[in-house]
């Protein structure tokens, strides 16, 4: 299978996707849903695969949506459109959620919006001291609704919306605090190598199960998610969100420089 966005490497237990997506700042795009969701499908299907681990390549885990799939559309989104593909972006987070297969994110550089989700919804996450968080959908008129719920599961009510609220950028050593990262340290390998160690006492099954039993005690069930998505479709669609993407795609400025 090739990839267009990921490069995939499988052994030792571990099927690695680094999203590899340098020009757009490894944004989100549908092929990148696609391709993480096949990954998925590969390490579930591989008897001996317990974790998928998920990182970022150049230096950036990933840059939220893709501005620029979004402006090439401008002239068509509608709030069907909108719909369809935040659909997608939350089936993927409710897949972290549910795989039994342990999800991982490795963090090595800057996360912001949409790949905070992807941070958020993982089972364990790794980072460095130099790692950063940011959600900045607020600047553009949207809101981070689809990583609000798994965000809250991690780090808190007040933590996720003060994040939303002021769009800050939370240090790695504030956002170990908070707990959306788990382990935090110079050496991700070294970090990697013993959680492998750990991770391979427990069966699939035995994931499954346990990701079942816990999502079933918290407040991520299908009519949250419909809200999320509801809610993110109907800003994306909005005349002024798009008009701001096209402006700073167009002409790199910023929402609150072209008032």
């Amino acid at each position: 299978m090739v990839f267009e966005t990921l490069l995939l490497e499988s052994g030792g237990g571990v099927m690695r996707a680094v999203i590899n997506r340098p020009k757009s700042k490894n944004a989100i795009n549908q092929t990148l849903l696609r391709e993480i969701n096949q990954a998925l499908d590969l390490a579930e299907s591989q008897p001996d695969c317990r974790m998928l681990v998920l990182e970022g390549a150049d230096g950036i885990f990933c840059s939220g949506m893709d501005f620029h799939e979004m402006d090439a559309l401008a002239d068509r989104i509608d709030i069907n459109l909108m719909r369809a593909s935040t659909e997608k972006y939350m089936r993927t987070l409710k897949r972290f959620a549910t795989s039994p297969c342990v999800v991982v994110s490795r963090v090595s550089g800057a996360v912001t919006a949409g790949g905070v989700g992807l941070v958020a919804a993982s089972d364990l996450v790794l980072a460095t001291p130099e790692s950063q968080f940011t959600l900045t959908e607020a600047m553009w008129g949207l809101l981070p609704s689809n990583v609000i719920p798994y965000l809250i599961r991690r780090a808190g009510f007040q933590a996720a919306f003060r994040m939303s609220l002021t769009t800050d950028t939370l240090s790695a050593a504030e956002a170990h605090r908070l707990q959306l990262v788990d382990y935090l340290g110079d050496d991700l390998d070294q970090l990697e190598r013993r959680l492998r160690i750990k991770l391979n006492r427990v069966k699939k099954e035995a994931v499954g199960n346990l990701k079942s039993y816990f999502r079933s005690m918290w407040m991520i069930d299908e009519e949250m998610e419909q809200l999320a998505v509801e809610e993110t479709s109907r800003l994306a669609a909005m005349p002024s969100v798009i008009a701001s993407v096209r402006n700073f795609v167009q002409k790199q400025a910023f929402p609150w420089e072209s008032n």
